[in-house]
C-alpha cells in the first residue's frame, strides 16, 4: 500500500494474504477505515523497526494504538529496543499488549520504575529519569513472557567488527573560542554573532565547533578549525583505495568535507538514491557520504564496503547502531572497521561516553530476554 492515495486504496481493496505499508502512511491507513465506517479486520500486524514507535506523542503511535483492540496478534521487531534507555519500552510494549504489562499510562510507568535524575530546581522540569533500585529487573520480568532476543553473533557467522577512536586537538586560539561559547553562550563577531539561547542549543553549537564549524545567528557557517578534516585525510590515505563510508551530522560538515576532498582530487558522492546505493555496492564509489538519520534503517551497503568513518557523532544510540549495521550485517565478508574522529576536551567525548552507557543499558535488556533454544 504505497504510492498515491488512489494507488493505496486500490492495493488495500485487492485480495491478498499480506499487506505492506510504510510508517508514514499509518495515520492515513487507520483514518481511511474510520472515515468509511469499515471494520478493521486484520488478524495480525507485524511492526518492523518497532523502536520507531517509541515516541508516545507521535501520530504514528497514537493512530496505530487506536486499532490495538481489534487485532488479535501483534509482533514487533527491532534491534534497538531501548536506544534512549528503558523509558522507550513503555510505548513499544504498550502497542503490543495494550498496556497490560507496563501500564496504560506513561505517568504511572514513570512513577513505578523511575526517579528524577536531573531537573531544573526553579521550574521542577525533569530533564532525565533514571531507574529506581531494582526497577530494571522488574521491567525485564514484566515483559519476559512476550519478549525474546536473538543476537546476530549467536546464530550467524559474522566477520569481526573493530571500533577505533582517533583524537584531534584544537590549538589554544581555537579552544578559546570553544570555551568562550561554553561559558558565555555568545561569541560576538562582526558579521553575525555565534550564540546559544539555552543549554540544549549550546550542546548543538559545541558539537558543531568540535567538528570544525558553527552556524552564526544568520545561519552562515563559521570555520573554527580543520583538525577533523586533516584526520579524515589521513584515514582515507590509510584505506589505500578501499571504499570508505563517511557519516556526518551537520550540513556544513558535508560541505566542508566535500570541498576538502575536491581539493585533494578525491571523488566523493552522496548516497541518496537507489542508483547511488547500487553503484556503491558494485564498487564504483570510492568515498561515500551519508547522513546518519537517512542511513538508520533498511539500507544494505555491505556488498563492497567495510570501512565507516564517523566525522561527527550523534546522541542517538539507535541511529548510531543502525548506521554501523549498514556495513556490519549479514552478507558482509570482510572485517568491518568503524573509525570515530573525536575532538579532545569537547562535547564529542561526552557523546561517545553517552553512546557507550546507553548501549550497556540496552545490552542488559537484550541479555535478560535472550532466547534459550534447545534441541
Amino acid at each position: 500500500m504505497v504510492g498515491s492515495q488512489k494507488e493505496r486504496i486500490a492495493a488495500l481493496n485487492h485480495p491478498a494474504m499480506v499487506y505492506i505499508i510504510n510508517r508514514e502512511n499509518v495515520k492515513w491507513f487507520v483514518e481511511y477505515y474510520e472515515k468509511n465506517g469499515l471494520r478493521f479486520d486484520f488478524d495480525c500486524i507485524v511492526i518492523d523497526e518497532l523502536s520507531s514507535f517509541k515516541n508516545y506523542k507521535s501520530e504514528r503511535f497514537r493512530w496505530l494504538r487506536k486499532v490495538r483492540p481489534f487485532v488479535k496478534r501483534w509482533v514487533g521487531l527491532t534491534g534497538t529496543p531501548a536506544s534512549n534507555g528503558l523509558m522507550d519500552l513503555w510505548s513499544e510494549v504498550g502497542i503490543l499488549d495494550g498496556g497490560e504489562r507496563l501500564g496504560r499510562f506513561i505517568g504511572r510507568y514513570r512513577e513505578a520504575y523511575f526517579r528524577p535524575g536531573s531537573m531544573n530546581p526553579q521550574t521542577g522540569v525533569v530533564f532525565q529519569y533514571i531507574p529506581k533500585p531494582g526497577a530494571e529487573e522488574q521491567i525485564y520480568q514484566r515483559i519476559s513472557d512476550i519478549t525474546v532476543s536473538m543476537k546476530t553473533l549467536d546464530y550467524l557467522d559474522m566477520p569481526e567488527c573493530i571500533s577505533t577512536q582517533h583524537y584531534v586537538e584544537m590549538d589554544a586560539q581555537e579552544k578559546n573560542l570553544y570555551d568562550t561559547l561554553k561559558r558565555d553562550l555568545l561569541i560576538p563577531l562582526k558579521d553575525g554573532d555565534i550564540d546559544a539561547a539555552n543549554a540544549a542549543a549550546l550542546t548543538g553549537k559545541l558539537l558543531q565547533m568540535a567538528n570544525g564549524a558553527v552556524y552564526d545567528e544568520n545561519g552562515m557557517p563559521r570555520r573554527i578549525h580543520d583538525r577533523k578534516l586533516e584526520m579524515l585525510e589521513d584515514l582515507l590515505e590509510a584505506a589505500n583505495g578501499q571504499p570508505v563510508l563517511i557519516a556526518y551530522w551537520f550540513k556544513h560538515d558535508r560541505m566542508r568535507i566535500t570541498e576538502h576532498l575536491d581539493r585533494l582530487r578525491i571523488r566523493v558522492r552522496d548516497l541518496k538514491s537507489s542508483e547511488d546505493i547500487r553503484d556503491w555496492n558494485r564498487g564504483n564509489v570510492p568515498v561515500a557520504l551519508i547522513h546518519s538519520a537517512s542511513a538508520g534503517h533498511g539500507l544494505n551497503l555491505q556488498s563492497d564496503g567495510h570501512i565507516l568513518i564517523w566525522f561527527g557523532l550523534t546522541w542517538s544510540l539507535e541511529l548510531y547502531q543502525q548506521t554501523n549495521a549498514r556495513l556490519w550485517r549479514q552478507g558482509q565478508t570482510q572485517t568491518v572497521t568503524i573509525h570515530h574522529i573525536i575532538t579532545k576536551d569537547t562535547v564529542d567525548e561526552d557523546v561517545m561516553a553517552a553512546l557507550e552507557q546507553k548501549d550497556i543499558t540496552q545490552e542488559k535488556l537484550i541479555d535478560a530476554v535472550k532466547a534459550r533454544l534447545y534441541g
